[in-house]
C-alpha cells in the first residue's frame, strides 16, 4: 500500500514539471513556403527557425 502511494505521488509530481513541446518554423524545399509546427512535416521540409512558445512562431522560447 505504501509503495503504491509513493509511486502515485512520484508520477503526479513529475506531471507538474511537464511542459508543452516547442514550436518551430519549417520551410518547404520545393517552393520556400513557411509554416509553424511542433513536429517535422516530412522530407520535403527543413527547420527554418525556433524554438517558439506559440503556434504562430512569434514568441521565442528558451527551450534546450
Amino acid at each position: 500500500m505504501a509503495s503504491t502511494l509513493a509511486t502515485t505521488l512520484l508520477l503526479a509530481s513529475a506531471a507538474l514539471w511537464a511542459a508543452p513541446a516547442p514550436w518551430y518554423k519549417w520551410r518547404s524545399k520545393l517552393d520556400g513556403a513557411t509554416t509553424c509546427s511542433q513536429t517535422p512535416l516530412g522530407p520535403g521540409w527543413e527547420r527554418a527557425g525556433g524554438p517558439y512558445r506559440d503556434s504562430r512562431c512569434e514568441k521565442p522560447s528558451l527551450a534546450k
